[in-house]
């Protein structure tokens, strides 16, 4: 709990403002797609308990790199911060607290796979295929290369903008896998799930608002627009490979 209460420190540094209307455009424009990744097949299958436990361990071990790689992310971006920058000073706090919560996920995830019958072995030795490589290869190329507003809209705003939605939908569909002996559910195995469903709930808001503090021309905020805009983009992408099993293709 201590990493948790050093991340909020961090977190109440930052101060929500008005969107203007480019940023409100901006966010607005971004929702279709994010309502395709969070109410994709796969995710609505797994809160209405209808994937096969096949189909959910499949998609549980191939999302797993997405996950263990997240923190790295975040220490990639933390490079990018430069002293007396604007928007600097308060990016590196919040990715640094942002960081601490994600380091742990890791762990926290695998014990879900186990909750479905996914060994350590199991989801760490695992061929992940094309179409779900692509979101890594992609989110650790914006974080070598791209501005930090880019970054962190690929990265912050894409990811767990989408993910804090479908996790709190998953969260209601877990007891019908239990009940049925397909998986065990227990406080251990959720806390991946709940901690996203809980704490995602901000962090997309708090990731536009250090978007609006970094991109300060028209060409850094569409340029930050197209990137979150790739990485939703992405990650539907993994989703369709996900959902192949599911359809039988």
């Amino acid at each position: 709990m201590e990493a948790e209460a050093r991340a909020q420190h961090y977190e109440e540094e930052l101060t929500l403002t008005p969107h203007p209307d480019w940023a409100r455009r901006f966010w607005d424009g971004l929702v279709p797609l994010k309502n395709r990744v969070s109410g994709h097949a796969v995710f609505t299958g797994m809160a209405r308990a209808t994937l096969s436990p096949e189909d959910f361990r499949y998609t549980l071990v191939h999302f797993y790199p997405l996950v263990e790689n997240f923190p790295k992310f975040m220490g990639l971006m933390l490079g990018k911060c430069r002293p007396g920058v604007a928007g600097h000073e308060e990016a590196r706090n919040w990715l640094m607290g942002n960081m601490r919560i994600e380091e742990r996920h890791a762990a926290w995830y695998r014990d879900w796979a186990a909750g479905f019958g996914v060994s350590r072995e199991d989801i760490e030795q695992a061929r992940t295929p094309a179409a779900l490589d692509a979101v890594n290869y992609y989110l650790w190329h914006m974080c070598h290369t791209a501005p930090l507003a880019e970054a962190i809209g690929a990265v912050n705003l894409a990811i767990e903008w989408a993910t804090g939605e479908w996790t709190q939908q998953v969260v209601k569909g877990m007891r019908a896998y239990d009940k049925r002996g397909e998986a065990r559910v227990d406080r251990r195995t959720m806390a991946w799930l709940r901690a996203h469903a809980h704490y995602d709930d901000a962090h997309p808001h708090e990731a536009m608002e250090l978007i609006k503090r970094l991109a300060h021309t028209d060409e850094e905020r569409h340029n930050a627009f197209v990137a979150t805009e790739r990485g939703l983009e992405y990650y539907l992408l993994g989703l369709e490979q996900c959902r192949r099993p599911v359809l039988g293709e």
